[in-house]
């Protein structure tokens, strides 16, 4: 009922804006009226009449314009809670654990502002404040002691803030911050920043490490190669000492410090050995490939989280030389077993590690190519006790069409969904698709400009494939799967990129995996002609076959060309035709092709309704649909999309899909997505995030931000990019709604 509302609403306005703008100008002459009761009785009785003529307008046009009641439900996939004040943010890049069992983090960013979360007993209780905006983010190290938090941050320079601690040019300050415990920052005499909590410990680079012991905070200056100590009161600086590139580090029960030291271009990592005061000790771990975090356990063993092949926790008796004496988590974490399955012991891409008093053990995962966050606890009896997931950002999915949506695809992940279940729960995590050690040329793993954003599922010959573009549309990757992994195929480019270092230097162009190895080799491009970087639309269809759409005006319909001796899907340049722009359009933006019914949807401009803005990778203004396409390419209807790029906020539609009998396109910064009859381009209804999702979603920020899928019982399934809270929205309806 409340979007049936705003959609009579929004019509209205559009009808009787004239009228509305005319009771607008009154009211606000009334602030001419000096005397007080004659304004309130002739505001009164103006708000009366306006009401009158809305409430009148409303009844006509619930009796004679009414749209179908719209019933549907909000769900969402990817993250543990919902939203609203509570979701578990995109990364975690460090943590900390307290004797209590509250894990503090830190990232450089979240799009809601959790750059640094606290949780506590599988729940997200809290986050450090105002580190988020006004040239404020996170950073890579964080600690704790039983009064403060420490987290570092970096302050950008914000030129206008004239009253305030702000660096007002280059450089940055790259600092500590400190805050009570409870997430709200803790100012200090001498403290820096608009509210004097900040300590600036370098002007050239992050600070890689923090640890606390006794009183005393001990920071990794990378950028100096020094490790400074400070009163964790007062905040002065005590003492410091030389050290090579440091990085994490953790305070043992004697009180001397194990640092990581970072590798660098003829040297592998270690962790050395120093005491409170400086001096390096003979003790050292150098059987370590890439340590990130460190943490010393309620027995005095040093946990070290190994992010290389192994993919485990390494435990070290310390007492004398180290010796590693155990492990935590399956050797190979994620590729172990079947390579990319989901298991509660099976590690990927380690961040963090801590224990509480209890020595239960706790471990941050990050994925590999910014994939996304998976908290876990164990007990000291090694049960996973808890899991939050928050693996979602610039991010979609896409249901697999020979399981009936059972199987759900993201740019990483693979969910199972159990249809039956409520809101939120509907999917479990199966599997992590990208296997960085066997496939390091996988593009997802050089997601520059976020270029692996959107997920298209596709069955060619009966066998899954995953199609993947980003958020500037720049590069479509092909992938076939082997068991849970997608392994990379074929990538066509558009334009010349920083990645591979190996591809032609000029032109678009296309690489096949001809070897079938997954690595991308110098002599497996063909070049595809001159670079377009108006391309703006990609479309896999059913048959396998590839479309493009440029603004320019060309339309680039490449043939698939069967499965090669690798069961990867072939393509080549010469199977390819170029189709010329059809009319209405001036420039074309989105392609969705039916090959079974030879109907074809384009979105664009056109000369009726052109491109008045700065916007960028949006549908356009128009979607056209033509029946008999590969003939006659009959225009059925054209549908004009919600379009004002200078309203507030701007009105623009960023993502579009067709199933079924109903089109879909989403909204740029609202997030509504609008549903339209394929038949004759009526507008059905809208959907918006409902109280299931706390009403509310980020900007759609990626050019394919939308999939939907009808089910076998006739259930549309509408996938949309949620950005804010590290999720997927999920609607639901019946076909007859």
């Amino acid at each position: 009922m409340k979007n049936r509302l705003l959609l009579l609403a929004h019509k209205l306005w559009q009808e009787k804006g004239l009228f509305f703008q005319k009771i607008n100008q009154s009211l606000r002459n009334l602030k001419q009226i000096e005397n007080y009761h004659q304004r309130c009785k002739i505001s009164f009785l103006a708000f009366a009449i306006a009401g009158l003529i809305v409430s009148t307008f409303i009844g006509l046009y619930l009796t004679s314009n009414a749209l179908p009641t719209i019933s549907y439900k909000t769900s969402w996939i990817g993250n543990t809670f919902a939203g609203g004040e509570k979701w578990v943010q995109i990364h975690i890049s460090a943590m900390y654990v307290g004797n209590d069992g509250t894990v503090y983090t830190n990232s450089v960013w979240d799009e809601a502002g959790r750059e640094a979360g606290i949780y506590q007993d599988g729940d997200a209780i809290g986050k450090a404040s105002n580190l988020h905006g006004w040239g404020r983010t996170g950073g890579e190290a964080v600690t704790a002691n039983a009064k403060y938090l420490y987290i570092v941050m970096t302050q950008r320079p914000i030129d206008r803030m004239v009253l305030q601690d702000y660096p007002r040019s280059k450089p940055n300050w790259y600092c500590v911050r400190r805050y009570h415990l409870s997430g709200e920052p803790a100012p200090f005499a001498g403290g820096r920043g608009y509210d004097g909590s900040m300590l600036i410990v370098s002007t050239s680079s992050p600070v890689t490490g923090l640890a606390n012991a006794n009183n005393e905070l001990y920071v990794s200056d990378s950028a100096a190669n020094r490790i400074r100590v400070y009163d964790a009161e007062t905040m002065a600086e005590l003492r410091s000492w030389s050290v090579d590139r440091p990085q994490q580090m953790a305070v043992d029960s004697q009180g001397n410090l194990w640092i990581i030291q970072a590798k660098d271009a003829s040297n592998p990592p270690k962790i050395l050995n120093y005491s409170k005061t400086g001096t390096l000790l003979s003790k050292k771990i150098t059987d370590v490939v890439d340590p990130t975090a460190l943490a010393i356990d309620n027995k005095g063993r040093l946990l070290v989280a190994e992010n290389g092949p192994r993919q485990q926790v390494l435990i070290y008796n310390i007492s004398r030389i180290p010796k590693l004496i155990g492990t935590f988590g399956d050797e190979g974490g994620i590729y172990s077993g079947t390579p990319g399955e989901v298991g509660a012991f099976k590690l990927n891409g380690i961040t963090g590690v801590g224990t509480d008093a209890a020595g239960n053990i706790y471990v941050s995962n990050d994925g590999f190519g910014s994939s996304g966050t998976d908290l876990r606890k164990f007990s000291r009896l090694r049960e996973l006790q808890w899991q939050l997931l928050g693996l979602q950002f610039v991010d979609n999915a896409d249901a697999d069409p020979a399981t009936d949506g059972v199987d759900v695809f993201t740019k990483h992940e693979h969910f199972i969904m159990d249809y039956s279940k409520g809101s939120g729960q509907e999917s479990s995590y199966k599997a992590y698709t990208v296997d960085k050690f066997r496939y390091p040329d996988d593009p997802r793993l050089h997601n520059e400009d976020h270029s692996a954003a959107s997920v298209f599922v596709r069955r060619i010959e009966g066998k899954r494939f995953l199609y993947l573009t980003g958020m500037y549309a720049k590069q479509l990757s092909v992938y076939r799967m082997k068991g849970e992994i997608a392994v990379p195929s074929a990538i066509f480019a558009r334009e010349h990129s920083t990645w591979p270092t190996n591809q032609p230097a000029m032109g678009s162009w296309l690489w096949r995996d001809k070897n079938g190895d997954g690595s991308v080799q110098s002599d497996e491009y063909e070049s595809l002609g001159a670079a377009d970087g108006s391309i703006w639309g990609w479309e896999v269809d059913s048959k396998g076959d590839i479309w493009q759409t440029s603004k320019s005006g060309l339309i680039r319909h490449y043939r698939y060309q069967g499965l090669d001796a690798y069961g990867s899907p072939n393509y080549i340049d010469s199977a390819s035709e170029v189709i010329p722009m059809p009319t209405p359009f001036n420039k074309l933006e989105r392609i969705k092709y039916f090959p079974d019914t030879d109907v074809m949807y384009l979105g664009g401009y056109t000369a009726d309704r052109p491109h008045a803005g700065e916007e960028w990778g949006i549908v356009g203004t128009e979607i056209v649909r033509y029946d008999d396409w590969s003939k006659s390419r009959k225009v059925r209807w054209r549908v004009s999309l919600p379009y004002n790029p200078s309203a507030n906020p701007i009105l623009i539609i960023k993502a579009m899909d067709v199933v079924g009998d109903r089109v879909f396109a989403v909204t740029s910064r609202t997030a509504e997505v609008y549903v339209y009859d394929t038949e004759t381009g009526a507008t059905v209804k809208t959907l918006s995030p409902g109280p299931e999702v706390a009403g509310e979603s980020g900007w759609i920020d990626i050019p394919y931000a939308l999939r939907a899928y009808r089910r076998s019982n006739g259930e549309y399934v509408v996938f949309v990019e949620e950005d804010a809270k590290a999720k997927v929205i999920m609607y639901r309806f019946a076909s007859n709604n």
